[in-house]
């Protein structure tokens, strides 16, 4: 009997151990998880991930979304307590500052002893402080640039750096109508390509969207005038989405149009090229940025229980030697260190474009109600634009709606 007891225990054990064995572990979670912009802003910086996961033993997650997913998913995330959040380094666009700071959504990047440096293009930072702190930092640098046919500006007796005004811009989209061609291109699809096409050109004519107190300036005479023009040049073209006005111009059927770096990489014989936006409505007339950014920042969520380690990311992110290898991949950094480079400009002529663009650009409104602002705004606009109500009684009305936001 008692070896037949002994016999069991052993066997009891063997059974016990081997189930222990064949138990799968729990696999560890990231050490940090990335809620980025989706496309070309997520891969830049998933290539720079594999030597900062190496250095620090660490292993990253990236969720990608939407432009509007990410903006709802960091407002949502920002109801977790500190400590909790789903995200620990995150993408931020410039026009979602007025919201993320109300909503206290980002972590002073200061606070954890991170600052700009001087390496930065000084006009990009405009929105990356509140209250004396930093809390995000520019990434890739989204600026309108206008996307032109050289063909068509040789045609019209121009250069890229001979295209001064919107007047000159007016005379090559006109040669190019009058040879049976679009002249100038337009997105008007929704409310907000609309309105931010318009943008540059309302710049030139020293006119902008709101005041120093974000009030509205629509129906005033600076924004008559640009509207004006505007709906002349857009006469000599046609409103398109995004890929087909790019290959509209690149194909040679259309002169020019707004667009961004992202949309199209010129060569040294490509049909299209880009420079920065002309700052002047005349040649007469005084110069002022017109390309508005569209830039990507990074910053760092309140929730995240992991700040430190994210930080040290960011920096690696931010580095200038980590920022210009993104460069073969689309990345646009904000950096003169980058952009200037002579190695990389020879293989890259068109960053110099983007550099002029990003050192005169201006960043859209900060203001919780943005959204809401340019669609208003732009209904407006495409009414004006469909002849249902004049450009004074337009403007009038968007004045009049946006007063009681």
């Amino acid at each position: 009997m008692r070896i037949k007891l002994l016999l069991a225990g052993l066997l009891t054990g063997i059974v016990f151990t081997a189930a222990g064995c064949g138990q799968a572990e729990e696999p560890a979670g990231p050490d940090l998880t990335l809620a980025l912009r989706s496309g070309t802003y997520a891969e830049v910086i998933k290539s720079c991930l594999p030597a900062f996961e190496e250095e620090h033993k660490v292993t990253v997650e990236v969720l990608e979304f939407t432009e509007e997913d990410l903006r709802r998913n960091l407002m949502a995330d920002a109801s977790n307590p500190d400590g909790e959040g789903k995200y620990d380094l995150c993408m931020v666009d410039g026009s979602w500052m007025a919201d993320f700071v109300e909503g206290d959504v980002l972590t002073s990047l200061t606070g954890l002893g991170y600052s700009l440096d001087s390496d930065i293009i000084p006009a990009t930072t405009a929105i990356c402080y509140r209250d004396g702190e930093t809390y995000v930092a520019p990434y890739y640098g989204n600026v309108t640039v206008l996307l032109f046919n050289r063909s068509f500006l040789a045609e019209a007796g121009y250069t890229a750096d001979r295209l001064q005004s919107m007047e000159d811009l007016k005379v090559i989209c006109d040669c190019a109508k009058e040879k049976g061609q679009d002249g100038f291109l337009y997105r008007g699809d929704t409310e907000n390509n609309l309105v931010v096409d318009f943008l540059p050109f309302l710049l030139a004519y020293g006119g902008w969207v709101v005041d120093g107190y974000n009030h509205p300036t629509i129906d005033t005479p600076e924004f008559h005038d640009a509207f004006s023009f505007y709906m002349e040049l857009i006469g000599t073209g046609e409103a398109m989405e995004k890929d087909a006005l790019v290959q509209a111009i690149d194909g040679g059927s259309a002169a020019a149009g707004i667009g961004w770096p992202g949309w199209y990489t010129p060569t040294g014989d490509s049909n299209a090229d880009y420079c920065a936006i002309p700052g002047k409505a005349s040649a007469d007339s005084p110069s002022y940025n017109t390309n508005v950014y569209g830039i990507w920042t990074i910053g760092i969520p309140q929730s995240s229980g992991k700040k430190e380690l994210a930080c040290k990311l960011l920096s690696h992110l931010m580095d200038p030697q980590v920022q210009k290898s993104t460069v073969e991949l689309g990345g646009v950094p904000c950096r003169y260190s980058c952009l200037q480079d002579p190695l990389l400009l020879s293989r890259y002529p068109h960053y110099a474009a983007i550099c002029d663009a990003l050192e005169n650009g201006t960043y859209r409104p900060i203001m919780t109600d943005w959204i809401t602002f340019y669609t208003i705004l732009g209904e407006q606009l495409q009414r004006i634009l469909d002849g249902e109500v004049t450009l004074e009684e337009g403007l009038y009305s968007a004045q009049l709606r946006l007063n009681v936001l």
